[in-house]
């Protein structure tokens, strides 16, 4: 049996060039490891949301915004990605800490259990919406204060929802497992995102 060689790979049907509603470098690197071609454009918007929205219908409702906010800015054609990721520790959403001492309270409530990480995701192309959001569950090791405040001062995840970044050191060394796709707690479910984008 014969190697493959890097032209017998196809790209034809890859998602033609998109608009990223996010300045996320995660998002922003999960595309392009996914060989997406994007430009990114974002409009400020605040996350309000209404407080009766069940949290699984949180993130897709900010995420909405998002790209409605954008659809406004840019000529018809190319399809507007947009997402939004939080975090929920029995029914409560987690949001980013607020500065240090925040992160290091989040971190201590996260510490030996389970949470939800739940991306919702918004695609528009002209009159065309596809909306899905979709859930990951993880797991930390009970954590040392010591851990938890290395963590925060060298890495200062306030811009993250939860405080964490799954790929930095807290998620090598203090997380127990995960259930469901791991880049979906780094912020896309990258792979849902391509074949939604083929439909768009």
């Amino acid at each position: 049996m014969s190697a493959l060689k890097a032209t017998d790979f196809s790209v034809e049907n890859q998602p033609k060039k998109i608009i990223l509603a996010s300045q996320s470098p995660r998002r922003k690197q999960l595309l392009e490891w996914a060989e997406v071609s994007f430009e990114v454009i974002v409009q400020s918007t605040d996350e309000w949301y209404p407080l009766d929205l069940p949290a699984a219908d949180v993130a897709v409702y900010i995420a909405r915004n998002k790209a409605l906010a954008v659809k406004q800015l840019h000529q018809p054609g190319v399809p507007i990605l947009a997402a939004d990721t939080i975090v929920v520790l029995n029914g409560e959403i987690i949001g980013k800490p607020a500065d240090r001492e925040d992160a290091i309270k989040i971190l201590t409530k996260l510490s030996g259990r389970q949470h939800k990480v739940i991306t919702g995701v918004v695609i528009l192309n002209g009159s065309v919406e596809i909306a899905f959001s979709d859930t990951t569950e993880v797991e930390f090791h009970l954590l040392t204060l010591a851990q938890i405040e290395f963590y925060v001062d060298k890495y200062k995840p306030y811009d993250k929802a939860g405080a964490y970044a799954i790929q930095e050191w807290i998620g090598v060394v203090g997380i127990k497992s995960v259930k469901g796709d791991f880049y979906n707690v780094m912020g896309l479910p990258v792979s849902r995102v391509v074949q939604a984008l083929l439909h768009c």
